[in-house]
């Protein structure tokens, strides 16, 4: 089966009533853990993003605090969790200055807890390309924003 364009799913939804489209909504939802996810940060979190936010730093905070200590390997198998988690709630809200703020914090809390970038390149590696992410990121917010942020990115860039 060949998957239908946007186009023609826009186009197909607009001419179903709201009974219709609540039930594929469930439906969609019962099929993937990240469906349903994605409809709860579109029901209930996306109207209070600084609220989705900080629960997302406090998310990141408890992951920091239960890094293993000592062994590089799972502190890299620790950190790589968290970022995939931190990036799928990244993905779900789209909003530039919420990854800004987001990956900000991470590598920050990464900092702070002292883990070492620079006894392991694969460690390294991980950090640099959260600043390759927060820099584009950065790029697409207004000019007044990005001043905002601009003292974190550098404390981010200088103390790796």
């Amino acid at each position: 089966m060949k998957a239908a364009s946007i186009n023609d799913i826009k186009k197909e939804l607009s001419e179903k009533n709201t009974r219709d489209l609540q039930a594929l909504c469930l439906r969609l939802a019962r099929y993937k853990v990240e469906n349903k996810e994605l409809l709860t940060y579109m029901l209930f979190e996306a109207d209070d993003e600084n609220g989705y936010v900080s629960s997302i730093k406090t998310e990141i905070d408890e992951m920091i605090e239960n890094l293993p200590q000592g062994n590089v390997y799972f502190i890299k198998k620790a950190l790589r969790k968290m970022l995939r988690i931190v990036n799928k709630h990244l993905k779900y809200s789209g909003i530039p200055q919420t990854e800004v703020e987001v990956r900000l914090h991470c590598c920050n809390r990464i900092l702070d807890r002292g883990v070492p970038l620079k006894s392991s390149v694969v460690l390294s590696n991980m950090y640099n390309l959260q600043l390759k992410k927060i820099e584009t990121a950065w790029e697409k917010l207004p000019e007044d924003l990005q001043f905002d942020y601009v003292r974190e990115l550098d404390r981010a860039r200088k103390q790796k």
